[in-house]
């Protein structure tokens, strides 16, 4: 094995939750900072807790609430395109009602 190229191993390595909880444990970094540890994870603790560590739900969230106003907006330009090929379709008459017209005018 070669000498001088494997870290430092700290046996006693301080770690620190978010909630408060401290434990140690082996590691090559004498203090570790975590945000959820088995104290506070929702699998373990059987409650549930959001952890938003850059605004991931808020982005979500957000970004749901845009969709939602577009499908809106998306269904509202449907719907008006929809009604004006049925009122053009009211303002001509189809090629039956045509040859329905001409049969009448040539029976008469």
């Amino acid at each position: 094995m070669k000498a001088d190229i494997h870290p430092t191993w700290y046996p006693e390595a301080k770690v620190t939750c978010a909630c408060g909880n401290t434990f140690t444990t082996g590691s090559t970094v004498p203090a570790i900072r975590v945000e959820i540890c088995s104290a506070c994870h929702p699998f373990f603790s059987g409650q549930q807790k959001f952890v938003d560590t850059l605004g991931q739900v808020d982005r979500f969230v957000k970004k749901t609430e845009s969709s939602k106003v577009k499908q809106e907006e998306r269904m509202r330009i449907l719907e008006a395109r929809k009604s004006k090929v049925e009122e053009k379709k009211k303002e001509r008459p189809s090629l039956k009602d045509l040859l329905m017209q001409a049969r009448k005018q040539a029976s008469s």
